[in-house]
């Protein structure tokens, strides 16, 4: 048992924090900027609350966070009552944040001159990957620093794995992120497609989902998305925030994306029919409008 601290109890922080406690058998201090949501989870999962990011880091082994972008990140964070002043020297910071691969760097820099570890780790599956324990997550840091953060970070993982230094995790989500856009267009065309020429859907996916056309995306979402509906996962405005990101980041890089950009179009236009919490599928909804 370990004690850990989570900043950032939203859909994904709120579930991961309740793992620490049900399956990690960790004793768990919890901070939120609306402080009812982390009351709320105290009375769940038992634990405590604490007023700033600061306090809850104070004495704890583990500080994990899982919070909006990199603005929310270096609030909660860098300051007199971030998280970093409260560190203890030798503790793990690791950070669930899809944010960018700067921040995380910056970080990175910061907690070493303060004598603690970092760790990038940002997730993929979503809130019922969150509600399950069955996330991917992709992390960045030293490997004494991932060492020390896997033990706890299986609590709500399947997959868990350094993929080199401060900022690979970020990159790594950044690529995950990249290769989904591409997929739930293509699917959405491939359904828009089977409708227009009067196929059987069901039919059409029972055949194709067991051939190169396969995709998680595929299995779980083909049938929400053939009935129109789409409340059933990531929202339209988080893609798009992380999207923006990866898009940044080629710019960096040199990297080319242009079905990624164009992806993030085609979101921008869901977002105009009123889909911005819509889930990422409903990029069927902007051919069928």
């Amino acid at each position: 048992m370990a004690k850990v601290a989570f900043i950032g109890l939203g859909v994904m922080g709120f579930p991961m924090a309740g793992h620490l406690v049900k399956k990690g058998g960790h004793e768990l201090t919890v901070y939120n900027r609306t402080s009812a949501k982390a009351q709320q989870w105290v009375e769940k999962f038992g634990g405590r609350t604490a007023p700033t990011p600061k306090a809850a880091a104070e004495g704890q082994d583990f500080v994990m966070c899982c919070v909006g972008n990199d603005n929310d990140l270096r609030a909660v964070t860098i300051g007199p009552d971030g998280a970093f002043a409260g560190m203890k020297a030798g503790a793990t910071f690791v950070d669930h944040t899809t944010a960018s691969a700067e921040v995380a760097r910056e970080l990175d820099k910061e907690a070493k001159k303060r004598g603690f570890k970092f760790v990038d780790a940002p997730v993929s599956g979503g809130q019922a990957g969150a509600e399950n324990g069955v996330l991917t997550v992709m992390c960045g840091g030293d490997e004494a620093a991932y060492a020390a953060a896997e033990p706890i970070i299986a609590a709500y993982a399947r997959m868990c794995k350094r993929l080199g230094p401060a900022g690979a995790g970020q990159l790594t989500k950044m690529v995950n992120q990249i290769c989904i856009a591409g997929l739930v267009q293509g699917l959405s065309e491939g359904i828009h497609f089977a409708k227009q020429s009067g196929l059987d859907i069901q039919a059409v996916i029972d055949t194709i989902s067991k051939g190169a056309a396969q995709s998680w995306q595929m299995e779980n979402r083909y049938k929400t998305m053939n009935e129109g509906k789409y409340d059933f996962g990531f929202a339209v405005e988080w893609m798009r925030k992380d999207l923006s990101i990866c898009l940044s980041e080629a710019r960096r890089n040199g990297a080319h994306l242009p079905v990624t950009a164009l992806v993030d179009q085609f979101y921008s236009e869901v977002e105009k029919m009123g889909g911005k919490r819509w889930d990422t599928s409903s990029l069927l909804a902007r051919l069928e409008k």
